[in-house]
């Protein structure tokens, strides 16, 4: 991917999310910039964000959970969300539109979600890169464009990835949660986690589902595949490898929990990441 083009100005980059995305009320306001930056502190803008980026992985958090945002996906942020950015590193290439609100808008665009990008989408993301700043309603046929990327997205992304993690308040919870993380290697049993915090299974699988609202089954393998992502993504280790590290001794287990996970199988993925990154 040439980024020869692209912005590299650290000060330029923080800024423009602070002051320039909400200056006109009724503009479409693109960028595409290299982050250049270890993080871009919490914010929240008054438009719509649709967030794609190349060249890393990146940590998208908001109040209440964790968003893993892969290559080939796309992350939809509503307008008001208060929301920091992570990347692997300050060399990850973001394609930002900010779109403002209107009083037809599908239920969609009220729900943060990640969605897969199928080539029709790549190729209008790669189109709005002749694009940087405000595009106002006058200008046609830019503003017309810009708005029909808006409209289709609803029509492209029928299948939301459940690449986000819930934050527990519990303090025991929390504690298992970075257990878990920790020792993502091993294959922890249900049993044998509770018995490692003192508790009755019966009560951890409430505390699970009160706090998170999804079960114990549910999170491990959600933050295994996160985990598994972030490993093909910044270590140059193979399947197989990846597989054993996130805890599953069986390749073909693995790639089919991937792949309902994911929606590719981890093999696929590689091949994809390489030609993105």
């Amino acid at each position: 991917m040439n980024t020869q083009d692209i912005t590299t100005d650290a000060k330029y980059v923080n800024r423009y999310y602070m002051t320039e995305v909400d200056s006109f009320e009724d503009s479409i306001y693109c960028h595409h910039a290299i982050i250049a930056e270890n993080h871009i502190s919490e914010h929240c803008h008054d438009k719509d964000q649709f967030l794609y980026t190349e060249g890393g992985v990146v940590f998208v958090k908001t109040e209440e959970k964790s968003y893993f945002l892969p290559a080939r996906h796309y992350l939809w942020i509503p307008a008001g969300i208060k929301h920091s950015i992570h990347p692997s590193t300050p060399e990850v290439v973001m394609r930002n539109l900010y779109f403002p609100k209107a009083n037809n808008d599908a239920p969609f665009y009220s729900k943060m979600g990640i969605y897969p990008v199928n080539d029709l989408l790549i190729e209008l993301i790669m189109f709005t890169n002749r694009w940087n700043g405000n595009i106002f309603p006058v200008e046609e046929p830019k503003y017309s464009i810009a708005t029909a990327f808006k409209l289709i997205l609803p029509e492209l992304s029928l299948h939301e990835l459940p690449l986000a993690l819930p934050y527990p308040n519990h303090q025991k919870l929390k504690d298992i949660v970075t257990y878990l993380e920790e020792n993502i290697e091993e294959n922890v049993s249900f049993k044998k986690l509770a018995g490692l915090f003192n508790i009755s299974e019966r009560t951890l699988a409430r505390l699970f589902q009160k706090e998170l609202n999804m079960s114990f089954i549910q999170y491990y393998t959600i933050l295994r595949m996160l985990t598994a992502l972030k490993l093909l993504l910044d270590e140059k280790l193979s399947v197989n490898e990846v597989a054993l590290k996130v805890g599953y001794n069986s390749l073909p287990t693995f790639s089919n929990t991937f792949n309902k996970v994911v929606g590719i199988r981890p093999s696929e993925y590689v091949k994809q990441k390489e030609l993105l990154i």
